[in-house]
Formats: structure tokens, sequence, C-alpha cells
């Protein structure tokens, strides 16, 4: 059974950095895209970044820039290096992975999910 649990998650002032790891287990799937997404308490769950098996990459608009998603196949691991953390990148940061490569950072094409990790970001 798959599994994936995040890690890196912290406090940080704004400007600062944070680097969120997510260490894939037990998959099968040959074809896997995975991504990172982030919620608020009371909002929607939102697709952050997102990276398909050959390496094509995704970024929402409001991250673009700033933060950088990357794998390394080897240690099967998902990063996520986020620089200048502003007050609205506080959330719960989840990765997620999808089994026939999808680009797309919506959430109803991610199977299984890790249990987040807070990030909280002070002014």
């Amino acid at each position: 059974q798959e599994q994936l649990l995040e890690s890196g998650g912290g406090s940080v002032q704004a400007g600062g950095t944070l680097t969120l790891s997510c260490v894939i287990s037990g998959y099968t799937y040959s074809g896997y895209s995975m991504a990172w997404f982030r919620q608020v308490y009371g909002k929607e769950r939102e697709g952050v970044a997102g990276i398909t098996l050959p390496g094509y990459i995704t970024y929402a608009d409001y991250v673009r820039g700033r933060f950088t998603i990357s794998k390394d196949d080897a240690k099967n691991t998902l990063y996520l290096q986020m620089r200048d953390l502003q007050p609205e990148d506080t959330a719960i940061y989840f990765c997620a992975t999808n089994s026939w490569g999808t680009r797309s950072l919506l959430e109803r094409y991610y199977e299984v999910w890790g249990q987040g990790t807070q990030v909280t970001v002070s002014s």
C-alpha cells in the first residue's frame, strides 16, 4: 500500500525559507505524478506545484518564482523549496500522487495523500 510522509514544516518569519520533503513508499504505479497542495483552515485545498515522472513541472501562479518542486527518484522523495515566504503562505501542506501522470493540479485527480505538515509564516 502506497504511503506518503511529509516533513520539514515549521514556523518562519516573512521572507524566510523552508524546504518540505515527502517520502513515498509502497508505490506500484509506473506513470505517476506527484504534487504539493496546501489548505488553510476553512478553505478548500489548492494545488501548489506538480511534477510528472518525466519531469514536467506545473506551478500555481501565486508561488511561481518563489517555490521550486523537485524529486529524487532514487530516494523516492519529493521536495518543495519555498523561498520568500509570506504570511499568506501559512497552511498545512500535503503531498499527493496520481497514477496516470497528470499535469493538472486539480485535487480530484490525486489518489493517495500524506497527512500534511504545518507551515506558519509570521509578519
